[in-house]
């Protein structure tokens, strides 16, 4: 198999806690790719510790969001012809460990890989899922495919999908725009890996931002990418 260039995509928001253990475990883990850590606007000392530790970073001066986080790092990997970018979060809640699975099957012709907590493990029946059973359920009437974890974050994403991603601001890399990935023939596979729990600071998906994610999920879902233009 030959060599993939990849990019890991890191962004974090007032992870000032979490990420030199999340750059930590890429160094030692998963060495031969390289990652970019994309501080997006910390109201905390993120930026400061990654200088500190003369961690590669981008940094947008404002807070843009998860959307415009990953852009900025698809971006940076687009205009750097990577092979393959991975989304990677700043909270230390993925494994390194596993990245170079998810690059495997990018070689093996996947254009999006997704790392999945329920592949060869059973969904939980708890509150926290409902909202992943609810999106993996719209998307399945809606194309026909089944994701078993289309909320999960860590994600692989081959050239192709780094310019989709890149240059389209109708593309955030959130559940919805996987139908619209999937009407451009784009093949999507889940494999199962290792998630670990957050050991500092909170999710930005408290219960509001929750109910606000989960009806623009829906309405993007049902109304939006089945509709939308295919190139």
């Amino acid at each position: 198999m030959r060599e993939y260039k990849t990019l890991v995509i890191i962004p974090a928001y007032n992870e000032e806690k979490n990420i030199v253990k999340t750059v930590k475990d890429l160094q030692e883990n998963a060495p031969e790719a390289d990652y970019i850590v994309v501080n997006d606007g910390s109201a905390d000392r993120t930026l400061e510790v990654v200088r500190e530790h003369g961690f590669p970073y981008l940094n947008n001066l404002c807070n843009l969001g998860l959307f415009g986080a990953v852009q900025t790092g698809f971006l940076y990997a687009y205009e750097n012809h990577y092979d393959v970018a991975i989304q990677f979060d700043g909270d230390g809640q993925h494994s390194a460990a596993c990245i170079k699975d998810l690059v495997k099957e990018i070689a093996g012709g996947n254009d999006i890989v997704i790392g999945s907590r329920y592949v060869t493990e059973k969904k939980p029946w708890t509150k926290r899922m409902v909202g992943s059973r609810l999106i993996s359920g719209a998307i399945h009437l809606v194309t026909g495919h089944r994701i078993n974890d289309p909320t999960s974050g860590f994600r692989a994403y081959n050239a192709d999908c780094i310019r989709d991603y890149a240059t389209d601001i109708n593309n955030p890399p959130e559940p919805d725009t996987l139908v619209y990935m999937l009407r451009k023939g784009r093949t999507i596979k889940e494999i199962q890996v290792q998630m670990n729990e957050r050991e500092y600071g909170e999710s930005y998906l408290n219960i509001t931002n929750t109910i606000k994610y989960m009806g623009r999920m829906m309405i993007s879902i049902f109304f939006v990418q089945p509709f939308r233009k295919v190139d």
